[in-house]
């Protein structure tokens, strides 16, 4: 049954014959016969019975007609709804580490939607959400990296939850340290150098691993370890404990640049960054200008885009 078999019975009653019906549904008859005909052998009733003089509704088609033209009613009042609408409102949802250029991003792209209306959340939270989130749509991507020694453990995960990693840039290691500390002035550090310094990570809760880890290496023992769960606090410790944390070296500039310097980690290791989707699903419009601005952020700090 289709809602064009359902106009085609009430123009025929308001037409009163087969044919003229057909004139004014620009149809020809044979086929408006043959769709009336598929209607009533579906259903198992003989809508109108045919005679010389033209056709009359039975009792069951009597009965059917009433049901046909509230379904139709229902049909048009959801087609004026969505055609004549205002605009839907805008909508996107991110999950990402704790990168400040994925925020950065996130501002430039509602600054540039043309919408009088929207909804947007970005979360900062832990790599196993992330994934999670993402696999359930509940977040249209997620922003995540990938490393020789996480590759295989989250490249497993992602194809069991059918995700799609893209890589987006690929960042050497970077230290962030408070000006403030003897290390500051140095163009380039070691593990072994960070050793007296506190060293805050990103805590990954209890089903956190080695592998689910913000920070692409860290010491192998630290007498000073300290576990956070959002970025102002890692800042904050940075400046107020001398601490350290490791990440890709990307800084907005309006975020403590008179406080916090990034210096280049002496290592053999990198972070391939990039934003993971689900197979399933097709990116909202706000979700792709989101990643255009994620690129632009990008490339202005000086890093090469994967294309």
């Amino acid at each position: 049954m289709t809602l064009l078999q359902l106009r085609y019975i009430v123009k025929i009653v308001e037409c009163g014959s087969m044919n003229e019906a057909s004139h004014e549904l620009y149809v020809s008859q044979p086929a408006l016969s043959s769709s009336v005909k598929e209607l009533e052998n579906e259903l198992g009733i003989e809508i109108f019975t045919r005679h010389s003089q033209g056709i009359a509704l039975t009792v069951d088609g009597a009965e059917f007609l009433t049901y046909a033209r509230q379904v139709l009613d229902q049909a048009d009042l959801l087609e004026e709804r969505y055609k004549h609408a205002k605009p839907r409102k805008q909508l996107c949802t991110v999950s990402t580490q704790h990168y400040m250029f994925a925020v950065e991003a996130f501002v430039e792209m509602i600054n540039s939607i043309k919408s009088d209306e929207y909804e947007f959340t970005i979360r900062e939270t832990r790599t196993r959400d992330i994934i999670n989130q993402t696999a359930n749509m509940q977040s249209d991507l997620g922003i995540i990296y990938l490393s020789d020694f996480n590759k295989d453990v989250i490249g497993k995960l992602l194809r069991e939850k059918h995700l799609s990693f893209h890589p987006l840039f690929r960042a050497p290691l970077h230290v962030f340290l408070a000006r403030t500390n003897p290390l500051a002035s140095k163009k380039k550090l070691t593990m072994e150098d960070l050793k007296p310094y506190p060293f805050i990570q990103y805590e990954q809760g209890e089903e956190g691993s080695f592998y689910f880890y913000e920070e692409a290496v860290w010491p192998d023992y630290s007498p000073k370890q300290i576990n956070v769960t959002d970025r102002a606090t890692i800042l904050n410790f940075i400046i107020g404990l001398n601490g350290y944390t490791v990440c890709t070296g990307i800084d907005n500039g309006d975020l403590n640049n008179e406080k916090i310097v990034t210096v280049p980690l002496e290592s053999d290791e990198t972070m391939l960054v990039g934003w993971i989707t689900n197979e399933r699903a097709k990116l909202s419009a706000a979700a792709e200008t989101y990643l255009g601005k994620l690129r632009t952020v990008v490339a202005d700090h000086g890093y090469t885009l994967i294309d």
